[in-house]
């Protein structure tokens, strides 16, 4: 494990984090209420697929990834919302899975933006600060699914230090990385 040698289960619910521009605020299930309108414009799933949840679907999501553990207690789920610091309108979200496996701890990374507020950097600063949260918990390795035809999400894992695979998870590049690369 990693220098502070915390365990899945042993790892801190996710705190607050500032950047300059940005406030990412833990994930709760209330956030469902603002967040469905975001997510709702089916651009968002161009390279997902599926379709939007609705507020319904949000909220049952929400409260299972709220709870910061899967059922087993395998992996640790960190979620934020990600907020303008100036105005604190929700913007987006990013999360981090996180779990134990035969080289250290992984952090599974993800990130949305919601289409309107895309271009400008936010999911590059969000997952950024994220990723330098999980450096200091002592995270060995940060790694992300990404579609082989979304641009803006390889710019982001390119900023994080990640790098493509020849792994495919769901027709989805897997991109790894050291905890260290990146910003």
């Amino acid at each position: 494990m990693g220098p502070t040698s915390l365990g899945v289960g042993d790892w801190p619910a996710a705190p607050a984090l500032r950047t300059e521009r940005l406030t990412l605020e833990p994930l709760r299930v209330d956030h469902a209420e603002e967040m469905a309108p975001l997510l709702a414009d089916a651009a968002l799933h161009e390279f997902t697929g599926g379709r939007p949840d609705s507020l319904d679907e949000l909220r049952r999501r929400y409260a299972r990834q709220a709870c910061g553990r899967s059922p087993d207690g395998a992996q640790r789920w960190l979620n934020w919302i990600v907020r303008l610091e100036r105005t604190g309108e929700a913007v987006g979200s990013v999360q981090a899975t996180v779990s134990e496996g035969d080289r250290g701890s992984i952090a599974e990374l993800a990130w949305v933006i919601a289409v309107r507020y895309q271009g400008r950097g936010d999911a590059g600063e969000a997952a950024g600060e994220m990723a330098r949260w999980l450096r200091d918990q002592g995270i060995e390795a940060l790694a992300a699914c990404i579609h082989p035809d979304h641009e803006a999400s390889m710019h982001v894992a390119r900023a994080l230090g990640l790098a493509p695979k020849e792994e495919t998870v769901g027709g989805e590049t897997k991109w790894l990385g050291s905890s260290g690369g990146g910003r």
